[in-house]
């Protein structure tokens, strides 16, 4: 169901960035949901598994969403990103080999929808994903240092927070990652619902 030749450019691409990524931002980076949602992508390509597709669809389709608008919206305005969910990708100290190798996250939410088509969505597939996801919330708070916020659970951006509690702040951030991720579960499962009814439409016709 998924072709080979996209099996093995999806994992062609992840074999090289591994390395880069590990060398330049160290192995905590890939607790980034976006990370997980990449690696975990590629094994769900590989396995063919709806679970795993349905899983990586909920956990980044609509928080990446949020990265492709900050970054499209950096380059029109030509200004820092008004989110700051990407003012790494301007830094001149990274690297532009590893730069050109985050835009990954422009195509990943079209490629996991698309491997959902193909695969079909499981319903359950978001709630595996909650548990997961808030294990990775809490780990990368536990992990977290103030230069490296991964995941956002030290403070919005590269900032930490001096708001509220850190715990509050974790709880709010995982409160707000939940609300997305079951905001994609319903727009996943409207939308294949929707593509079912054009398919059975196109048989009867």
């Amino acid at each position: 169901m998924i072709p080979f030749g996209f099996k093995l450019g999806y994992l062609v691409f992840v074999a090289v960035l591994v390395p880069v990524y590990a060398v330049e931002h160290g192995w905590m980076n890939f607790l980034w949901l976006s990370n997980v949602a990449l690696l975990g992508g590629l094994l769900a390509a590989w396995l063919e598994s709806r679970r795993l597709a349905g899983m990586m669809a909920v956990a980044v389709v609509l928080l990446e969403t949020g990265w492709i608008v900050d970054f499209l919206a950096s380059l029109v305005l030509a200004e820092p990103a008004p989110l700051g969910a990407v003012s790494y990708m301007f830094d001149p100290e990274i690297p532009l080999f590893v730069r050109l190798l985050s835009l990954y996250h422009l195509p990943l939410p079209l490629a996991l929808v698309w491997m959902v088509w193909r695969l079909g969505y499981d319903p359950q597939a978001w709630k595996w994903w909650v548990v997961t996801g808030w294990g990775i919330l809490l780990l990368s708070f536990l992990l977290a240092r103030p230069d490296a916020s991964v995941n956002w659970v030290l403070g919005p951006g590269a900032e930490v927070q001096d708001w509220m509690h850190p715990w509050l702040w974790l709880g709010l951030v995982t409160l707000l990652c939940t609300l997305a991720w079951w905001l994609t579960h319903r727009l996943l499962l409207a939308l294949m619902g929707h593509l079912g009814r054009v398919a059975r439409a196109g048989v009867a016709g």
